[in-house]
């Protein structure tokens, strides 16, 4: 189902975010995500002068890399295009997330590393969506449900309790789990 016919409106801005999950030879995770902001007019900005219309406002980069347990082994951020001097000098701040859980506390772990004035909000934001791509690339997806639908003995899956369509008192659930079902009480 699509959204409904919007009003009558102007568009202004786009906002491009990709993420990428690979699984390397060595057995680490990589996730790539790229970030980019354009404008549909053309404008004169304080510091870069005139800034033409679909030019990058921001253009940043993410690569994660993470282990098997969930844990993370090295960062790397690029800013290959932002409004000011200071955006270009945040990555170094993004190493101290290096051996942080993605999988428990990551959300906190991103704001005491990253957070306020210490980096960049853009490329924060950024590492939420990399973190769930992580979990995807990492899970194998539907493989990932369907090798804990094979296993009997193996413990609740991760991803159950995480949205209304895995919910333990779902019909989803209860077709494929159904040792993990819990009857709604009315």
């Amino acid at each position: 189902m699509s959204l409904s016919q919007a009003a009558s409106r102007r568009h202004i801005h786009t906002r491009k975010i990709v993420c990428e999950g690979f699984e390397r030879e060595d057995g680490l995770y990589d996730v790539e995500a790229r970030i980019v902001d354009t404008k549909t007019f053309s404008f004169d900005h304080n510091k870069r002068g005139r800034v033409e219309a679909g030019t990058p406002v921001h253009d940043m980069q993410v690569r994660l890399t993470v282990d098997k347990n969930k844990v993370v082994r090295d960062i790397e951020v690029a800013t290959n295009m932002a409004p000011y001097a200071d955006c270009f000098t945040v990555a170094p701040a993004y190493k101290a997330l290096i051996g942080a859980s993605i999988a428990s506390g990551w959300r906190r772990a991103v704001n005491e590393a990253v957070g306020g004035v210490k980096a960049c909000t853009h490329l924060r934001e950024l590492l939420m969506p990399v973190a769930t791509v992580a979990f995807q690339t990492m899970e194998g997806g539907q493989k990932g449900v369907n090798r804990a639908m094979a296993n009997a003995d193996s413990p609740k899956p991760f991803f159950m309790n995480q949205c209304k369509a895995w919910s333990e008192k779902g019909a989803l659930v209860k077709e494929l789990f159904p040792r993990y079902y819990i009857h709604p009480v009315e």
